[in-house]
């Protein structure tokens, strides 16, 4: 059963292709954190996955700590209580990463600033100009 999710349009995850390991979560919790494997561990080897040759390699080249050098995205959950839903929140950790990584910011333009706006800027200079002038000292009215 191939399980796919969308990141984005265009761009979706085989949820076959994580890895899950359970192991006991670290803090306070007493003698249940002790005896009970309850934290996620989810890895997803980035290299052997079948999204986008292109956001392969966008992904390899995002700054997170969660990216090792060899390619594989280790990503850690244990807020919760019970597996499933450390389960749950270490895939939708990844969600995240993916789509902040696939992000792109559009391409500046360059604009001139309009005529008015020239005006305005003009205008402004002339009046500070004028208060300056004001300032100054005083003659005599002889």
């Amino acid at each position: 059963m191939v399980t796919l999710v969308q990141v984005k349009p265009g761009l979706e995850l085989d949820l076959d292709e994580l890895e899950f390991s359970f192991i006991r979560a670290q803090g306070s919790g007493g003698q249940h954190v002790n005896k009970v494997s309850t934290a996620v561990q989810l890895r997803f080897d980035v290299g052997r996955s079948s999204l986008p040759e292109a956001f392969k390699q966008k992904l390899l080249q995002y700054p997170d700590d969660r990216i090792s050098k060899s390619g594989v995205i280790v990503i850690k959950a244990q807020t919760h209580r019970s597996q499933d839903m450390n389960k749950e929140d270490a895939v939708a950790k990844l969600m995240q990463l993916l789509q902040t990584a696939s992000f792109e910011a559009k391409k500046r333009r360059a604009t001139k600033p309009t005529f008015g706006a020239r005006m305005d800027r003009l205008k402004q200079k002339t009046q500070h100009k004028e208060r300056k002038k004001l300032r100054g000292k005083v003659g005599s009215f002889d």
